[in-house]
């Protein structure tokens, strides 16, 4: 404010000078002492007016509006660093749920493949009781086939051997011719 007054009278001093010397009709300021006065007076009242009601709450409101603009940049400063965080824990989110899915797909992989082996191994463990069944089935088949065929070429030598011979045999002599032939056959079969 007082740099407005010492301004305003700088500005004064030299138009109070040109108004007290001069008889030039075309000076601007031409006119008397109390005309200059009066200037004056209105001049600073004019100052002081604006000064009071227009300056200050012009000033206030400017300075209001930076400090709204101070506040409001401080504000949007935070709030994006604010979201900057949550993009980047958002990122590290979804990276790790990608991870953790990758984990969840290998593991299920090789849950697969275990599961794959034991159903394979299971399937050929029972093809083997299988087909070691079906072998025994067969031997035995073939066994007891082999046994029927014997006693009944037994039989039927017994029965020839007796019409042969013109005699019966009795049942002593059958058993023993038969498990005679038994024995022939399986020798003949070994070699």
């Amino acid at each position: 404010m007082r740099f407005k007054i010492a301004l305003l009278g700088l500005l004064l001093v030299p138009s109070l000078a040109l108004a007290a010397g001069g008889g030039e009709e075309n000076n601007l300021f031409a006119g008397d002492l109390g005309n200059a006065i009066w200037t004056l007076v209105v001049f600073l009242l004019v100052i002081f007016v604006l000064g009071k009601f227009a300056w200050g709450p012009l000033l206030d409101g400017l300075q209001s509006r930076e400090h709204f603009i101070r506040d409001s940049l401080q504000e949007a400063k935070a709030e994006n660093e604010k979201a900057k965080a949550l993009a980047a824990e958002y990122e590290e989110k979804v990276l790790e749920a990608k991870a953790e899915a990758t984990a969840i797909v290998e593991e299920g992989r090789r849950d697969a493949e275990v599961l794959k082996g034991e159903i394979e191994r299971q399937a050929r463990t029972e093809a083997d009781r299988m087909i070691q069944r079906a072998r025994r089935e067969i031997d035995i088949a073939r066994q007891t086939a082999v046994k029927e065929i014997y006693v009944t070429s037994a039989h039927l030598a017994t029965d020839l051997a007796s019409r042969i011979i013109g005699r019966e045999v009795n049942a002593e002599d059958h058993e023993r011719l038969i498990a005679q032939s038994i024995d022939r056959i399986d020798q003949l079969e070994s070699n």
